[in-house]
């Protein structure tokens, strides 16, 4: 059976988190947040001239008693956001060592993702979670409300890392079926042969706020080992025989830093979120400054 993801006294420190969405989307059901979309509500906003089809229950009879026009009353509607969890399952995911002081790539998004997901259905959001892979390899549908809190955790418990990573295919895949406007948070290590930018670039075409949140094991971003050894393609199974001396180090440090900032300038460039993050890093820690220092959490 799967490892809990939480116990208790972490939900309990997430009840006062609220995720921000710093765009405003149409709902479908209220929430407990302000849209400036007009509609029928308890609090007023604004007029504007009745036209024929208007429902003339919203008609203000005050006011054509001093005018004689037509005029509408409009509300401010309290909506529900549509919150998309997106999570790299592909096997480079499985790296870490597995402890409970880190854990693995995998364990560690899927925390994070557990964590978001809670807080937005505490807040009465709208929750779905996709799984990549090579493509869309898992869904869970749209969840709203605490009922369905334990529901989304059996759900990330139960993932498992597997085969290739194909962000483009993958995004792709759930944008075509999720065609609803939202917050997309993006947990992947962004380590795809193919790119991360044709990923993003079909999530961001249905005019979402993007989250990028890099996650990397520490002896990725800062490898210590030293001498010969034998590498494996955890996606491939391809082997690479390599001593890692000090030139050999420094080179890898460079083409990490290059995929760690072209992701970082791809998504501020486009108004998305990039966040870089270590499993070493308590999901405590990330939630309660790192998202809120991006204005994710408040």
């Amino acid at each position: 059976m799967p490892a809990p993801l939480f116990d208790s006294d972490f939900m309990k420190s997430l009840e006062q988190l609220t995720l921000v969405s710093k765009k405003l989307f149409a709902g479908r059901m209220k929430g407990e947040r302000r849209s400036k979309s007009r509609g029928m509500s308890v609090e007023f906003a604004d007029y504007r001239d009745y036209a024929l089809g208007d429902d003339p229950r919203f008609i203000d009879w005050n006011v054509y008693g001093r005018l004689d026009r037509l005029f509408l009353k409009l509300f401010v509607e309290e909506e529900d956001l549509s919150v998309s969890l997106l999570l790299d399952a592909s096997a480079s995911m499985g790296f870490g060592d597995g402890s409970a002081a880190t854990g693995t790539k995998l364990r560690y998004a899927a925390r994070v993702a557990g964590a978001l997901g809670y807080i937005a259905l505490a807040n009465l959001d709208r929750v779905t979670v996709g799984v990549l892979g090579e493509g869309l390899e898992g869904l869970l549908p749209s969840a709203r409300g605490r009922r369905d809190v334990f529901r989304l955790f059996r759900f990330l418990e139960a993932v498992e890392p597997k085969g290739k990573t194909d962000l483009k295919n993958a995004c792709r895949a759930y944008a075509v079926r999720h065609r609803r406007r939202g917050l997309v948070v993006l947990l992947s290590d962004f380590m795809d042969p193919g790119g991360y930018e044709e990923a993003l670039r079909a999530l961001l075409s249905r005019r979402v706020e993007l989250v990028c949140l890099q996650v990397l094991a520490p002896d990725e971003a800062n490898p210590t080992v030293v001498g010969d050894m034998r590498l494996k393609d955890s996606e491939t199974e391809d082997h690479q025989d390599v001593t890692m001396s000090a030139d050999l180090r420094a080179a890898y440090g460079r083409n990490l830093a290059a995929l760690t900032g072209g992701l970082r300038s791809f998504c501020l460039e486009r108004g998305a979120i990039p966040i870089l993050v270590t499993t070493d890093q308590p999901v405590e820690a990330l939630l309660h400054q790192t998202l809120r220092s991006v204005g994710l959490l408040a």
